[in-house]
């Protein structure tokens, strides 16, 4: 088991070197608090395995093709991305702004898909794979509103302090009643977002569609108008899901 961890360890330092040519062994020894010799001999093996990769001149490492191809592999399963994917572009062209889906997982949200629209020179960027707390953000918080009572309510517990869980549980209500969340600077200042949960046809929450955006261009007219698109994409993508009852 030590051997596992150690090996999901090296991975996560690996993924978040991904905008970069790489990491070197002695500052993943840092990171990692492990020997030299340790470490050497989990990369060779990682290496042989496709986990990682090394540049023959540089000698850094990063992350492997395997992990790509173990990703599509899940992605290809997830049924419910192609039926959503095509209302992300829809909205992407319709709206000119970066669209998100997020699928729930545990206390955090895993950032699964993103389509960017080239007609929008300022974009808000959030990486694919990104985890991002359960109890921060629109999309998130639009999730949050609309499961299982008792499993909102345990996340809740678990991220939310104590003296804020109230107010926290009003918003969820008010998200609820909406049928939608708007978030300003929680993440990133200056940066806001609106999202939408999405069900399938048991009513089960699936993840969240979320429009990404820079502050000062939402206005309450283009925040209208944003939302309107949203839950029209939503009620499209719930028609599709009663279609494969």
């Amino acid at each position: 088991m030590q051997a596992i961890e150690r090996v999901m360890q090296i991975t996560e330092i690996l993924a978040r070197e991904t905008a970069t040519n790489g990491i070197s062994i002695s500052e993943l020894t840092k990171e990692c608090d492990l020997a030299l010799s340790t470490l050497h001999r989990i990369l060779k093996s990682m290496v042989q395995q496709g986990l990682a990769e090394q540049d023959m001149e540089t000698k850094l490492y990063k992350l492997g093709p395997t992990w790509m191809e173990y990703g599509l592999r899940v992605y290809d399963t997830m049924d419910f991305v192609s039926l959503i994917r095509p209302e992300m572009d829809r909205l992407s062209k319709e709206i000119e702004e970066s669209i998100y889906f997020s699928k729930w997982s545990g206390y955090e949200a895993i950032i699964i898909e993103r389509i960017d629209n080239e007609n929008n020179q300022i974009r808000i960027y959030d990486k694919l794979g990104l985890r991002i707390p359960m109890d921060v953000g629109a999309a998130n918080k639009s999730m949050l509103a609309a499961m299982d009572r008792a499993e909102a309510e345990a996340i809740v517990r678990t991220l939310v302090p104590a003296e804020e869980q109230g107010v926290f549980r009003e918003s969820l209500r008010v998200v609820q009643e909406k049928g939608f969340a708007v978030s300003h600077g929680e993440r990133t200042e200056g940066t806001s977002s609106i999202g939408v949960a999405v069900s399938d046809r048991t009513g089960s929450v699936v993840g969240a569609i979320s429009v990404g955006c820079v502050s000062f261009n939402l206005t309450d007219d283009r925040l209208d108008f944003i939302t309107e698109e949203l839950l029209a994409a939503k009620k499209r993508i719930a028609e599709k899901f009663g279609r494969m009852s």
